[in-house]
Formats: structure tokens, sequence, C-alpha cells
């Protein structure tokens, strides 16, 4: 079956990164799959892309997805990118496809969720007595949407609590903040019209962030939340923050949302600390995702 690749125009742009794409196509015209290349350009990832590849089901094993995996390759190499990387749950066509073209297993990834409606949701309660545990020489705060101007400044400085997030073999790089890229984040999450909310820790010494965690709902308040990540800075951890702060964000959630179904997240396996966190708050495992990598 002849197969056409037309390299598309994709105007999602940002500071942090653009998108390549291409569209695979039989004699007939129609559709048969695509390709999405996030190509990185802020400064401690300008050697990473990011790759998504789709085929319709009835197309596959005929050499669409092979055809469009080869020009996002080229493209990478041309952008004169190191690694290449795209995430496929465990055991799907996907998992088995970037395995047999030569990526490599790099990070294993467990999703679980909380529900917070039907018969296994009541345990409001517990969630309300973490976030009633005082934490001496700490307090919580939360905002929605984009951080507030006077604390843009501590915020930003908090995220390097992400640094040295467990990432196994990804050659991922450092993610390098500031107040315009954690504006643009903001921004990104309310132009696709979900809603983000955001809980600090804050200490009581100096005002400074010391910690957060950041949850993002649909923007209807129904279906699944998604926990988009939890961080405290070294020098403030083994405190139990990032437990009190991911419990704001459920009783948050549950008093903000009260049709949301539930809320989800991700960690990496080798994130032992944050996955007990995650089971001390109820949260149950419901698949894994592989990360996987190639490396130019």
């Amino acid at each position: 079956m002849p197969i056409r690749i037309t390299a598309l125009t994709d105007p999602d742009r940002t500071p942090s990164a653009h998108r390549l794409a291409w569209l695979a196509g039989g004699d007939d015209g129609d559709p048969l799959g695509s390709a999405f290349l996030r190509v990185f350009t802020r400064e401690g990832q300008e050697h990473l892309a990011e790759l998504q590849v789709n085929v319709h089901p009835a197309e596959r094993r005929r050499g669409v997805g092979s055809r469009l995996l080869e020009a996002a390759v080229a493209a990478a190499r041309e952008a004169d990118r190191r690694s290449v990387v795209a995430q496929a749950d465990a055991g799907t066509p996907g998992d088995h496809f970037l395995a047999a073209h030569g990526f490599r297993k790099v990070l294993a990834l467990t999703y679980a969720r909380l529900a917070l409606d039907g018969p296994d949701s009541g345990k409001a309660d517990g969630i309300n007595a973490i976030v009633e545990r005082p934490h001496p020489g700490y307090r919580l705060a939360s905002w929605r949407g984009a951080v507030p101007e006077e604390l843009a400044g501590t915020f930003t400085d908090s995220r390097r609590a992400m640094d040295d997030m467990p990432m196994d073999d990804t050659d991922y790089g450092v993610v390098a903040w500031d107040v315009e890229r954690v504006l643009a984040a903001a921004k990104a999450v309310a132009d696709r019209g979900e809603l983000l909310t955001t809980v600090v820790a804050v200490s009581e010494s100096d005002g400074s962030i010391v910690g957060f965690s950041e949850l993002v709902v649909p923007g209807d308040g129904k279906g699944d939340g998604l926990h988009y990540g939890t961080g405290v800075l070294p020098e403030h951890r083994g405190r139990g923050l990032g437990h009190w702060m991911k419990a704001e964000s459920i009783r948050l959630a549950r008093a903000d949302h009260p049709a949301l179904a539930g809320l989800v997240t991700d960690t990496a396996d080798s994130n032992t600390h944050m996955r007990r966190v995650n089971d001390a708050l109820g949260y149950v495992p419901t698949h894994k995702a592989l990360e996987y990598q190639l490396d130019l």
C-alpha cells in the first residue's frame, strides 16, 4: 500500500518548545496516522525532543508507523537533538512498536487514582485530619490559575524542588524555570479551558515557598483531575510537607468541584517516597506506562 507522508505546519509554538507534525495518507487521501515531535528549546533541554505517533488500528502493521517515525527521527537529527523520548502504556501496541524500533526503556511509571465518588470515596474526614495536623514552622497557602504577582519570584525559586526528581535513565536534562515560564505554563492550562489549583508550603521564618503541589481539573469540574507535580525543596524534606500539600489539594478538589469523579497521579516506580504518599492518601494503582528513549 503506497503511503504518503505530508509535513504539516503546527502553530503550537511556545517560548520553551515548538512542534513538528506529519500526516500519513493513502492513495485515496484518507488519513492513516500522524506524528508529532516536540522540540524543546529552553536552556537545559536543548538536546531533547518528545515523540508521539498515532496510527489507526485498522492500518497498523503496514509500515505506516515506521514511515512516520522515519520522518520524525530525521527531523530530530536535523535539529541536532541528542535524545528522542516517547511514552506508551505497558503491553500496548505502542509499547511493542517503540521497543521494535530501537528505543530503549528508561523509566517505568505507575498511574494511580483516588475515587471521589462511589462506595470507596468516603475518606474526607481522614484527608481533613491530615490537612489540620500542625507542621511547626510552616503554613499552607493556595491559589487558582496563575501565581499572584507578589508570590511569583519565590514560587519560581521553589521549582528547583523537581530538579532531582527520579527519572532513572531518561536523558531529560534540567528544566530552567523563570517567572515567564511559570506564567506561560499557567496560561497554557487556561487556554485549554482547564482549571489549575496550586497548593504551597510556606516557611513561617521568611515567607518563602518551600514546596508546591499542582492539580488540573477539567473546565466543567467533571471527570478526573490530574496531579501535575508535587515537590519540596531538599533542605525542607523529611517533615511530611509533600503529604500535607497533596492532602490539601484533595480537600480543595472536593470542596471546589463536587461533581469531580476522581484524581489521577503518575509516579516513577523508583520514586518510593511519593508512592508511599499516594498509598497513604488512598490512591489505587490503575496501570503502568513506560518511557522509551532513542539515542541519536
